[in-house]
This record gives C-alpha cells, sequence and structure tokens, in this order.
C-alpha cells in the first residue's frame, strides 16, 4: 500500500529549511514546484496503490526531482530521467539542492541525465509516468516507443499534457489559432514577452503541438500495448483553477472566470462525457500487455 499523498509534506518542509539556510532567493521558486509536486503526487497516487513494495518506477522528466524522491522515500525503486544542464539557472541550483539533500537523506533516485528517446532500458519497470512533458519532447511517438519497450508485462506508462487538438495553448495562456506558426505571429509579444515563464523562446521552441490522435496513431504502431484515456483529470483541473490560487495566477481572467462559472453551475461533473480528443489536457495509459 502506497504512502498518503500528503506524505510529502515532511519532505517539503525539510527543503524549505535547505533553501531558507542557503539560497533563500530560490524559495518563491521552490513554493511553485511544491505544488506541482503535491498535485503531482495525488495523481499518480491510484497507480502508485496497485504496486508491490520496492516496485521499480520511472519518472519521465523529473524536473527538480521532488516528486521522485519522495517516491523513493516511500520505498520505491525509483529511476529519474531528466537531463541535468551545467550553469548557474535558478532552476539548476535549485535542483542541485534538492538533489544534495536527497543524497544526504538517502532518498535520491537513480538519475539518467538523457533525452527519453535515448532511453534503452527493457522490461525493467513496473510504473512510469510524466506530468507535463510530452508536449516538450521533440519525437513524442520515439519517447512512446522507448518507454513501452522499458516497461514490464502488465506495467503501466501514464501521462497527462496538452490536448493541442483543443484551441488553448497553457504554457502562454493564448488561444491557438490553426497552428503553431499562425499562433506565433498572431501572439507574438504575448508568447515573446511572457515574464511567467523563464525562457519563452525556448518554451515555445520545445512545444511539439502533441494531440490525443497524433498518440492514438502512435501507440497503434507499437506492438504489444493498448491505450486508454482517463476523462477525469479535466474536472480536476477546473477544480484547481478555482481553488489554487497560484495555479488560477497562471490563468487569464477569461479561463479563470470560465473555470468558476462552470465549477459554480456544477458543469465541471459533467466533463467527463467529453471525448477525449475534445478536451484541452490528455490524461493517457500505455500498458504493455502480459
Amino acid at each position: 500500500m502506497a504512502a498518503d499523498p500528503s506524505a510529502i509534506e515532511a519532505l517539503l518542509d525539510d527543503l524549505r529549511q535547505v533553501v531558507a539556510r542557503e539560497a533563500p532567493q530560490l524559495e518563491r521558486l521552490l513554493e511553485i514546484f511544491a505544488q506541482e509536486a503535491r498535485v503531482g503526487r495525488a495523481w499518480v497516487a491510484p497507480c502508485l496503490e496497485r504496486l508491490a513494495p520496492g516496485a521499480a518506477v520511472l519518472e519521465v522528466g523529473a524536473g527538480l526531482m521532488l516528486l521522485a524522491c519522495q517516491l523513493r522515500k516511500e520505498g520505491f525503486a525509483v529511476t529519474a530521467l531528466e537531463p541535468v544542464a551545467e550553469g548557474f539557472s535558478s532552476f539548476t541550483e535549485l535542483q542541485a539542492l534538492v538533489l544534495a539533500h536527497a543524497r544526504a537523506q538517502g532518498i535520491a533516485p537513480q538519475v539518467l541525465s538523457i533525452p527519453v528517446e535515448r532511453l534503452e532500458r527493457r522490461a525493467d519497470f513496473d510504473f512510469a509516468y510524466s506530468i507535463n512533458v510530452m508536449e516538450h519532447v521533440g519525437d513524442y511517438a520515439l519517447a512512446l516507443e522507448r518507454t513501452g519497450r522499458a516497461l514490464r508485462p502488465g506495467a503501466e506508462y501514464r501521462f497527462v499534457c496538452a490536448n493541442y487538438l483543443f484551441p488553448y495553448e497553457p504554457h502562454f495562456d493564448i488561444p491557438i489559432v490553426l497552428s503553431k506558426s499562425l499562433t506565433e505571429k498572431l501572439f507574438r509579444r504575448r508568447i515573446y514577452g511572457n515574464a511567467r515563464v523563464g525562457d519563452p523562446a525556448g518554451v515555445w521552441k520545445s512545444l511539439n503541438w502533441i494531440t490525443v490522435p497524433k498518440v492514438v496513431r502512435a501507440a497503434r504502431r507499437l506492438p504489444g500495448v493498448t491505450l486508454s484515456f482517463n476523462r477525469d483529470t479535466l474536472e480536476a483541473v477546473l477544480l484547481r483553477a478555482v481553488n489554487d490560487r497560484e495555479f488560477s495566477e497562471r490563468r487569464s481572467p477569461v479561463v479563470r472566470g470560465l473555470a468558476r462559472g462552470a465549477v459554480r453551475l456544477g458543469l465541471h461533473r459533467l466533463l467527463r462525457w467529453i471525448p477525449p480528443f475534445m478536451q484541452p489536457v490528455m490524461d493517457c495509459s500505455l500498458r504493455r500487455q502480459e
């Protein structure tokens, strides 16, 4: 039985002390990622509850490693796939502090500093997941193939990311107009002048415009896997847009208003009936057949 999702608070409290002591200028950044880790821990909870103690878990795109370290603390054998870049950016500095603390506590995951497209593991993992990563990989079809190949028979790769068939780009909070290139032309100032995105040019360039139909087509080319979509995630996202202040502040007034209106009228409970290809968020499970 996996630990309660709220167990991550102890790790976050420890890291707050570390950051306050060694890099207080990063406290705000830690809080942003701490909330994402809380949400991520709750999101993977049902999957973890089905795993045996000490199961092998792969996180694709582990970011600051907060969730990976927490799962390692809970006793899972965690591998975190995340290129660890050299440099002095705030993200890199905070990531280094997290890993240093985790190593000192004996809860550091194994880190693979490679893109997912270069993953060479075969039948090694009981569960894999990624959160808001698949829209940034260079080749999502190859990423699915390599991650699926790394699963043991019966294991699952679950990922959540934006669905670009829905006309909304969540990183820059702008509508999508037909294509990435046309959207860029129409909203260039809002994209490249976005102060909330650390590297707006880099983030925009990384977006691969993944869609539900593209994922379905890619999965069909993979032998021995099945694909399914969870329809409940959009409801959770709307509730978060209403109740999570940090998350809400990253949305435009229009989006916040629509979310509040939908929740107030109870419409968020009906969203599970919307087909996956029409939802702005895809929550996908790729399972290796036994």
